[in-house]
């Protein structure tokens, strides 16, 4: 191999290992994303879409959820399964709580790391958020909800009853995947 090929072969390296050093950094500095389709479990007809971006330690969570009682406040919480195959959201299980706190306000002193903050619908029964949280992750971790169950309740969170906020019967489900 001449000098000129070596050189080559040896930019064309350093060029994909900068790649790969990149591509891993920007997972480190955050930059992860996830979605989650919500549909309706039976009888119901709430439905909806989840946006997940991780930046450092705060992950944005944005979305739109229809088919909601107008007015009305809802429970929203992270459960412990990806599972919406029960027609009841029942197969996600209990609140995604990897640290086994108790029940209580997203935000505000300790709670299940799925505690999220209740959704207010619209006259229209759409509900329109844009938060963010410091207990969730969407990389590795005991805290990623990536490939956890994302439930609508019919009624609002009470942030007191244990382990559920007494949020009521599940509206719809969905799981959360990285995009």
């Amino acid at each position: 191999m001449n000098k000129t090929s070596l050189r080559i072969v040896l930019a064309a390296t350093a060029l994909a290992a900068l790649g790969a050093c990149a591509h891993r950094d920007a997972h480190q500095d955050g930059r992860l994303t996830a979605t989650a389709t919500l549909t309706p479990t039976t009888g119901n007809s709430t439905t909806g879409s989840v946006r997940f971006a991780q930046s450092g330690e705060t992950v944005r969570v944005v979305g739109e959820i229809s088919g909601l009682r107008p007015g009305a406040e809802h429970g929203f919480h992270v459960h412990e399964r990806g599972d919406c195959s029960s027609g009841d959201g029942m197969s996600t299980g209990g609140h995604f709580n990897p640290g086994g706190a108790p029940h209580g306000r997203h935000g505000a002193g300790t709670h299940h790391v799925g505690d999220m903050p209740s959704l207010r619908a619209n006259a229209n029964g759409v509900a329109r958020f844009d938060f963010t949280s410091t207990s969730i992750r969407l990389g590795n971790g005991p805290n990623s909800v990536v490939g956890k169950g994302l439930i609508v309740h019919r009624d609002p969170d009470d942030y007191a009853t244990q382990p559920t906020g007494n949020a009521g019967p599940r509206l719809a489900c969905a799981v959360i995947t990285r995009s």
